[in-house]
């Protein structure tokens, strides 16, 4: 359970500026109703604010983490410890951190450190509760501000890496499928009297040289430009095993 109060103490009179580098990134932010209720209510507006500001949606829900965000199709839990001193329950934080990292792929822990102190203390509880490096990945800041910043543009990057996945795969996707098409219209076009046009329409209405060589005359007259002796070449070159077992001069 993240721990009771805030260290957040800045004027939240203004709405706070975007972030940069945001574009039109949209997402949603949920929010544990629990951490909610621990908090200072102007941690909450500042949040509100923020997030109104970066175009995220901001709903209140019973979740296990603090925060869930999900932007651009990829959801990241986080875990945000606003508050850290000599009285907070470390063995409750970290075992917490121990179960939730098994439900949720992608969990980070934010912790607000103010004070050196409060960074040894850290530390030292960290070790004590053997935790891995990385595994998750703990952020420290130096106030719960900086920290819900930090927590926006990581969920933010990762969702731009997946977008960016998404697109590199379209990408591979197409050049494979200009090659295909490429392959198709040298293959069809080496038929004798079949033309690099000819070839392109059967790929736009047939689309594989398996299924060319299969159709019969009549369906390549009714899905194609072609004319009926260049169906007929066809239907003879893929189906006729004298016509393209014979040596073929031009």
């Amino acid at each position: 359970m993240a721990t009771a109060g805030s260290s957040y103490s800045h004027s939240t009179d203004h709405a706070p500026p975007p972030l940069a580098n945001l574009g039109n990134a949209a997402g949603v932010c949920i929010m544990s109703n629990a951490w909610k209720d621990e908090q200072d209510p102007s941690l909450i507006t500042f949040i509100s604010a923020f997030l109104c500001s970066n175009s995220f949606r901001l709903n209140f829900v019973s979740i296990s983490p603090d925060l869930i965000f999900n932007c651009g199709g990829v959801s990241i839990a986080f875990v945000f410890v606003t508050k850290w001193d000599d009285c907070c329950n470390a063995a409750s934080i970290f075992n917490r951190v121990k179960r939730l990292k098994t439900q949720f792929a992608r969990l980070y822990v934010v912790a607000t450190l103010s004070t050196k102190e409060q960074n040894d203390s850290f530390m030292r509880s960290y070790f004590q509760y053997g935790m891995e490096f990385g595994k998750p990945a703990f952020v420290p800041v130096t106030d719960a501000e900086m920290g819900f910043e930090k927590i926006v543009k990581i969920a933010h990057s990762r969702g731009v890496c997946k977008q960016q996945r998404v697109a590199s795969k379209i990408k591979v996707e197409r050049k494979r499928t200009v090659q295909d098409t490429d392959m198709f219209i040298r293959v069809l076009a080496s038929i004798p009297n079949i033309s690099k046009h000819d070839a392109n329409s059967l790929y736009l209405a047939i689309g594989s040289i398996e299924a060319t060589a299969k159709i019969s005359k009549e369906d390549i007259l009714t899905n194609t430009d072609l004319s009926s002796d260049k169906a007929e070449m066809l239907n003879r070159f893929f189906q006729d095993p004298e016509f393209y077992l014979s040596p073929k001069f031009n």
